[in-house]
């Protein structure tokens, strides 16, 4: 059974960093990777970004140079790390492993604000 679990989303101040862990179970190197995506009210589900499997990430453009994605390969844990946050980063984050099927993890509040 496959099973994603979500941790590290809180409230910080804008210009904070804050790291979000997706711990998988069940999968041990899926076909496509790991993605992040995120969902604020009234809006539709965004992608952030892509670790590939081969170790290659992609962000989306407002994200990057601020978001960092990694794999602890050991723990089978996948890391975002998100650095100078800003208001408009306030969402819920999803982390989804791509494999034959997709598969979600629960989703972790960020909040930014003063």
């Amino acid at each position: 059974q496959v099973q994603l679990v979500e941790s590290g989303g809180g409230l910080v101040q804008p210009g904070g960093s804050l790291r979000l862990s997706c711990a998988v179970s069940g999968i041990s190197n899926p076909i496509y990777g790991m993605a992040w995506h995120r969902q604020t009210p009234g809006k539709q589900l965004e992608f952030v970004a892509l670790l590939t499997s081969g170790g290659v990430a992609t962000y989306e453009g407002s994200v990057k140079g601020r978001f960092t994605c990694s794999r602890e390969d050991a723990e089978n844990v996948y890391y975002l790390q998100m650095d100078d946050l800003r208001p408009e980063d306030t969402a819920v984050y999803y982390c989804k492993v791509v494999d034959v099927e997709t598969y979600w993890g629960q989703g972790t509040q960020v909040t930014v604000s003063s």
